[in-house]
Order: C-alpha cells, then sequence, then structure tokens
C-alpha cells in the first residue's frame, strides 16, 4: 500500500492547473464559435417562423397534401360520454 507523498500532491496539482489553463484557453477559442452558430440557428428559425406566420396559406396547402396522400385512418365511435352526477 502507497502513502500519500508531498510530490505526488504537487504533481496532481499541476495536473490539475495544466487542465484548468487549457480548457480555458480553448473556451476562449472555440465558445465564440459554437455561440454565433447557435445565434445563426435562433435566427433562421425565427425567420422561418415569421414567415409561416405571413404566408398561412402556403403552410395549409402543405398539410392538405399530406392528408390525401396518406391512408384515412379508421375512427371507430363507440359510444357518446355522459357525466352523470350523484344525487344524495
Amino acid at each position: 500500500m502507497e502513502t500519500a507523498s508531498f510530490s505526488g500532491f504537487i504533481e496532481t496539482l499541476c495536473y490539475i492547473l495544466m487542465f484548468y489553463y487549457v480548457f480555458k484557453f480553448l473556451a476562449r477559442l472555440l465558445l465564440p464559435i459554437m455561440v454565433k452558430k447557435v445565434v445563426e440557428k435562433a435566427g433562421q428559425n425565427f425567420q422561418q417562423q415569421y414567415q409561416n406566420q405571413q404566408n398561412p396559406n402556403q403552410r395549409e396547402d402543405v398539410i392538405n397534401d399530406n392528408l390525401k396522400s396518406s391512408k384515412p385512418k379508421e375512427t371507430k365511435k363507440v359510444g357518446e360520454y355522459v357525466d352523470f352526477e350523484e344525487i344524495d
């Protein structure tokens, strides 16, 4: 069984500090690029939603085409739901 030594502690501390500074350096390089892509993607989504609100007829045509092309689903109507109240 090995006992803890001061040199092992210093070595571990150096690894931790080295990892911290490498992570910090890479974050400064890569984080702005990642944030820029996320903002661009969000802008595209907002623009697409705005266009869908401005042209609702175009969206309905797509929905109607999809409904016509797919097979109609059979719905079984068993009965109607009646809500009863208890009388005391």
